[in-house]
């Protein structure tokens, strides 16, 4: 729940449902009010407003792990379809769960690879098969396309997989089969429906060349933003990928494993993506999985003959307890307690008592935290990275962060009152600059206001 965009995702979703009409405008900063701005995500946002309605942040919750879930069981289906091996499947979908779990969270990208996911299941039955229903694939890419912007990354994937069915050859270990020419015709009509139905949108071509203008415009968040980094190899996440990689690699080698030309096509553009990219990594998972799973098919496959449903029983039994024993479900109150761990809930209740000077200078991931608990409030930024950089704030907002001519840059705003992290640089300086005066404080945030 320590995800920073939920909130004002809950807010678009709550201005839709109550007007009608989606927000084209920004409502929730004082820096860039009335700024144009288009919400990209809005059909994602929908069912999480929707959870939150029915359960509040259980709620929420709940429909995270259902998303997860429905993503790493078309991914396991998808696997055995593969391999033919359930048990290699499950294995592959249990090493890459690992490293999906970054994108683990209330976060609309879940969607996107649940689209992937079943996209892929298509296709898979295409080759295999010689038939499946292409017809879903533009329905599916008219969700998509409202849902999240990963849909770019789902077209150059049906792109992969399409246009290596093109050549016939081997090469080593590399091998590729041509589609027949009836298949070649549907495949092509297939995607150039499915690039037509990126445009049922509310936004029409301005939704569709999103994707493009984050990657050419949005240079600082690329930069600046956390889960944008490359993947550390010092920590664990970074030792565990690097190991995942080594040991696949080393047992395709051993078995002289025979690759299809999409296989290591869509290997490699995961992993340049997720290694590039720590928010790619669930990517990188789904693309790998399949591979893997039939890297593994030396593990023996499931035996009716030798099933023994009372060890199964046993063992389900004991699984259950142990997420009852480690994992309880937490009640409401609960959640609100873990919420605090991560947002300034306390400096909330602080200026709802106590209402401190107009504009807040808040820390970004903040700020739709704010707004969602109270209303009336307008933030300097939040994490919609894509309108607070076009519009210079984010850079204000990194100078003052980096300490760097921090107190020309609030006067230029006529910053009030300043809310950030307790132990971040710049709480320590407002704590030893004068005109600056601290009115809260807890092991979470710090509040100040102008002495002066």
């Amino acid at each position: 729940m320590a995800d920073p965009d939920i909130w004002w995702h809950l807010r678009n979703a709550e201005y839709l449902v109550q007007t009608g009409s989606l927000p084209n405008q920004d409502m929730f900063s004082f820096t860039l009010a009335g700024q144009p701005w288009m919400n990209h995500e809005w059909l994602a946002e929908l069912p999480f407003y929707a959870a939150w309605r029915a359960g509040g942040l259980p709620g929420i919750e709940a429909l995270m792990i259902v998303l997860a879930e429905a993503v790493f069981l078309s991914l396991l289906y998808l696997c055995y379809r593969s391999s033919g091996n359930i048990k290699s499947a499950v294995v592959a979908c249990l090493v890459w769960s690992f490293l999906a779990a970054v994108n683990f969270g209330p976060r609309m990208i879940l969607f996107g690879y649940l689209w992937l996911t079943l996209m892929l299941i298509v296709l898979e039955r295409y080759r295999s098969r010689g038939s499946s229903p292409l017809w879903t694939l533009p329905l599916l890419f008219a969700l998509w396309a409202n849902t999240h912007g990963s849909w770019l990354i789902g077209l150059i994937v049906f792109g992969i997989v399409v246009s290596d069915g093109f050549v016939r050859g081997r090469w080593g270990q590399i091998e590729s089969n041509n589609w027949t020419p009836y298949q070649r015709k549907r495949l092509v009509a297939t995607g150039l429906a499915s690039v037509a139905a990126l445009f049922l949108n509310p936004f029409g071509w301005r939704l569709v060349t999103y994707p493009f203008e984050f990657a050419s415009a949005q240079t600082l968040n690329v930069a600046r933003v956390t889960e944008w980094a490359s993947l550390d190899f010092h920590d664990g996440r970074g030792k565990l990928t690097l190991i995942i990689i080594a040991v696949s690699l080393l047992i395709a080698l051993a078995r002289n494993y025979r690759w299809a030309l999409h296989e290591v096509e869509l290997t490699l553009f995961g992993m340049y993506l997720g290694l590039t990219y720590i928010r790619f990594l669930f990517l990188f998972a789904v693309l790998s999985a399949p591979t893997l799973s039939r890297i593994l098919t030396f593990v023996p496959d499931y035996d009716e003959r030798i099933d023994k449903p009372t060890m199964n029983a046993v063992v389900i039994l004991a699984i259950g307890g142990l997420l009852a024993a480690f994992a309880p479900l937490a009640a409401p109150a609960t959640h609100e307690e873990i919420v605090a761990r991560d947002f300034p809930a306390g400096a909330l209740r602080y200026m709802e008592e106590h209402p401190v000077a107009d504009r807040l200078f808040n820390y970004y991931s903040w700020g739709g935290y704010l707004g969602w608990r109270d209303r009336k409030l307008k933030v300097f930024i939040d994490s919609r990275m894509d309108i607070f950089e076009y519009g210079g704030i984010f850079q204000d907002y990194l100078d003052v962060s980096d300490i760097k001519d921090p107190e020309t840059i609030l006067d230029k705003y006529e910053i009030g009152s300043v809310l950030f992290p307790a132990s971040h640089r710049l709480t320590y300086l407002l704590s030893h600059t004068a005109g600056w005066k601290q009115v809260y404080r807890d092991d979470v945030s710090a509040l100040f206001e102008r002495s002066r």
